[in-house]
């Protein structure tokens, strides 16, 4: 602790004499205590003078601690209180427990147990920071010399996991003095992942060796090996970065057991017309407008590109010879979401249940389109507090409730993230070419240099739909957005610093696939 830095403990004991030992130990420690011999002096204390901590004996005559301590948190609530006693009656824990203490301590004391309870109360930021930035400047170094390494796509999906925790490490961290090395590290890393991508891709979706699971064999390869007799449910939260589902666990974990936390790949583009019907189709692009023209929407169209979802599954199932009762529901607005769960008996039915929340998604271009909701989420941090924010109060988290009250099987996944864009890459193109930020399809499509792009002039060989002879696919890497010539600045202004999706980064294509068990 910093010489500067002294704090102020209250200690309430009706026999405070017998613990001067111990006060005089925290004295040397750098703590000064203020001892009282009730629970009236100690209130009356913490009304005139400010108190880092209390220190408060169960067992006092007058004011009981448990009385005295009501009376603390009624007008002191942020107060840390440290309840003190002689009583291991079960009881009296669950009481003061109840009542929000920071700590619970049994007579006899000693010295180290009263120093530790202290520090974890008063300086458990600071020594958190402290291990935090020490054990990631240890593991810097090695990740560093990773990414300079020949690497797989499960070795890109472990060092993309240990990034992500070291990012919500930092983050729980006093200052974040860290925050800026992890982001260049970061930037590092989705350079070389771009390169990677870029050298690997073409052989994933040809299915050649040491290909990973993509979007269009999440079902096959992951989903219907655990369907049973029993309900299955799937929840496809749409745009769920790693990140947002890692700060969404400890929530989920008070009613379900992770039997699994996995990632997959998005296909490219990484949007929902895209990945997400491959998904639901269990086919490439390509092949999903080829075998199901009637259910395929294109870039050319103005037709909702998500609207074919459970017959694009319907029939994967049927292709795959599983012949099983489903379901399939999409909610976009909270409404929809509490009506489903109203119903949410008949789900228990069918033996696969596909739900399909489009929150973070909306989440995502709202912090796009509205001053409000970029002030919200200002920067990853507050993005992933919003989006936890929102989980905490929705109708989402009650359906997780009742599937867990009823036992059933749960599987959490999503079809691609996010990334947040910075840097403007003019494309001139015509009238037809598609809207979004992150990739574009067209015919003769102007640009100038390769930095920060993915270009794709023969689509056919990545399996992607050609309009016209000369269709051309440009990926956004990196933080690269793309921006027309016309009203370039205001363009940039607009959409920079906002998350976008449908290029390559980690965030967009590592994404997670979670297999859950009752508690």
């Amino acid at each position: 602790m910093s010489a500067m830095q002294r704090y102020n403990i209250l200690w309430a004991d009706d026999e405070i004499d017998l613990l001067k030992p111990h006060m005089l130990f925290l004295a040397d420690k750098g703590y000064d205590v203020t001892p009282v011999t009730s629970g009236a002096d100690a209130i009356d204390a913490c009304e005139k003078e400010n108190f880092d901590v209390v220190f408060l004996d169960e067992n006092m005559p007058g004011m009981t601690g448990l009385e005295t301590l009501a009376y603390i948190k009624s007008h002191r609530p942020t107060l840390p209180v440290v309840m003190i006693t002689k009583n291991e009656e079960e009881h009296i824990m669950e009481e003061a427990i109840g009542s929000r203490i920071a700590d619970y301590l049994i007579k006899p004391l000693n010295p180290n147990q009263i120093l530790i309870s202290v520090k974890k109360i008063l300086d458990n930021k600071r020594l958190v920071t402290e291990r935090t930035n020490s054990k990631y400047q240890q593991d810097f170094g090695q990740l560093s010399l990773k990414l300079n390494d020949q690497m797989d796509h499960e070795e890109w999906a472990e060092v993309f996991k240990k990034l992500v925790y070291w990012e919500l490490e930092i983050d729980n961290t006093e200052n974040k003095s860290m925050q800026q090395v992890l982001e260049m590290q970061k930037t590092e890393a989705n350079a070389n992942f771009a390169r990677f991508v870029q050298d690997e891709y073409e052989s994933w979706v040809n299915n050649e060796s040491n290909s990973p699971v993509l979007s269009h064999q999440i079902m096959k390869e992951k989903v219907f090996p655990l369907l049973s007799d029993d309900s299955l449910f799937v929840i496809v939260i749409d745009n769920l970065r790693f990140d947002q589902w890692k700060v969404l666990e400890s929530d989920i974990n008070d009613y379900f057991n992770v039997d699994s936390e996995e990632t997959y790949f998005s296909i490219l583009p990484t949007t929902t017309a895209f990945a997400r019907n491959a998904i639901f189709s269990g086919l490439l692009p390509l092949e999903m407008s080829k075998q199901h023209p009637d259910l395929w929407v294109g870039d050319e169209s103005d037709d909702g590109k998500n609207e074919n979802e459970f017959e694009f599954l319907k029939r994967q199932l049927k292709r795959e010879g599983l012949d099983i009762k489903s379901s399939y529901h999409k909610i976009i607005h909270s409404a929809q979401g509490k009506q489903l769960n109203d119903q949410f008996n008949n789900m228990l039915n069918n033996q696969l249940n596909v739900i399909v929340y489009n929150f973070v998604d909306m989440l995502s271009h709202a912090r796009t389109d509205m001053r409000m909701i970029r002030e919200l989420a200002a920067d990853e941090s507050a993005y992933r507090s919003l989006t936890k924010s929102w989980f905490q109060h929705s109708p989402l988290l009650d359906l997780i409730k009742l599937i867990s009250h009823k036992g059933k099987k749960l599987v959490i996944t999503t079809d691609h993230g996010t990334y947040r864009v910075n840097k403007a890459f003019k494309v001139v193109g015509d009238k037809n070419v598609n809207t979004n930020l992150r990739y574009k399809q067209g015919k003769n499509l102007g640009y100038k240099g390769k930095n920060g792009i993915m270009s794709v002039g023969k689509p056919e060989q990545y399996h992607l739909p050609r309009l016209n002879v000369s269709t051309e696919y440009l990926f956004a890497t990196e933080d690269t957005f793309f921006a027309y010539p016309n009203n370039f600045n205001h363009y940039v202004k607009y959409y920079r610093d906002t998350f976008q999706h449908g290029g390559v980064s980690m965030e967009e294509m590592i994404i997670p696939f979670i297999e859950l068990s009752p508690k």
